[in-house]
């Protein structure tokens, strides 16, 4: 069985985002386990996590299994991305396991066929190089947000993990078709746990629109927000640390937000403002 288990303490489900590899959460991991027990996994290594229908249910079973084995009875769970819809659909599926949910700039549950990102699905092979090109134009207004000493160290370590474990685009397809398939709106009214509903900054975030992760306030009862500054759709690699006390805070907290990040705008910011109307995608 795939499964990542680093650290120690309270418990940790991290579920990665549409690429679907843990390692590129991997600072994440790193982060949170100096005070929890993270344990991950990839998204594609699930048995039927490819048939549409029966994917979410899949990753669902893959996830008892993983805290079955770690002889753990309920944890908290944390989605980036795509891998919120998969700990929205298990937290509704396993209220009594899951002891919070934190949704990390999340999609909002409904994927749209009429998306501009739909000839991705279609044809993800022939999509891969402009998908390429337009993951790195989504890049430049975070790597701008970091301070310049930071920059280098993150754009290496970052290319060298798409490098090292390449996503697939048809399993990433497939992963968006199993978004299709599955009624996660229904799934929000049955959440009972403590909802923590992290975001970054509106105008840095351009892949997931922050209105769009925003739906899950108001579609869960009782969920919190937090924004985290500095940061668009990437916090979770670009201030995995940050990122890390804000979940500790929350758990901690028995439920309550954390106070959110609120840094000072900087020029990147401004740029990322004047660009918010020129193309922004979503996920694929």
């Amino acid at each position: 069985m795939s499964m990542v288990d680093r650290g120690t303490g309270t418990p940790i489900v991290l579920i990665p985002g549409l690429q679907g590899r843990w390692e590129w959460m991997a600072p994440a991991v790193d982060a949170m386990s100096a005070h929890h027990r993270v344990i991950s996994f990839s998204l594609g290594d699930v048995d039927n996590a490819g048939v549409p229908a029966r994917a979410f249910d899949a990753w669902v079973d893959h996830i008892d299994a993983l805290l079955d084995r770690a002889s753990e009875t309920q944890a908290t769970i944390v989605g980036v991305s795509f891998g919120g819809l998969v700990a929205l659909y298990y937290a509704a599926e396993r209220p009594n396991r899951t002891s919070a949910l934190v949704l990390v700039s999340t999609p909002a549950p409904k994927w749209r066929w009429d998306h501009p990102s739909a000839g991705h699905v279609r044809r993800p092979r022939l999509s891969l190089p402009m998908f390429a090109v337009r993951a790195v134009g989504r890049l430049l207004p975070e790597m701008r947000a970091l301070d310049g000493s930071e920059r280098p160290k993150f754009l290496t370590a970052h290319i060298g993990r798409a490098i090292r474990f390449p996503a697939s685009p048809t399993r990433m397809a497939g992963f968006v078709r199993a978004w299709d398939a599955t009624d996660l709106a229904a799934a929000c009214d049955r959440v009972t746990a403590p909802t923590l509903v992290i975001t970054g900054d509106p105008d840095l975030d351009l892949v997931v629109p922050v209105d769009e992760t925003l739906q899950y306030v108001s579609r869960i009862r009782g969920a919190r927000h937090a924004r985290l500054a500095r940061t668009g759709h990437l916090g979770v690699i670009s201030r995995p640390s940050r990122l890390a006390d804000m979940i500790d805070q929350f758990i901690d907290g028995h439920g309550h937000a954390p106070t959110s990040d609120l840094d000072p705008p900087t020029s990147a910011d401004d740029d990322a403002r004047r660009r918010r109307d020129s193309g922004r995608t979503h996920l694929v």
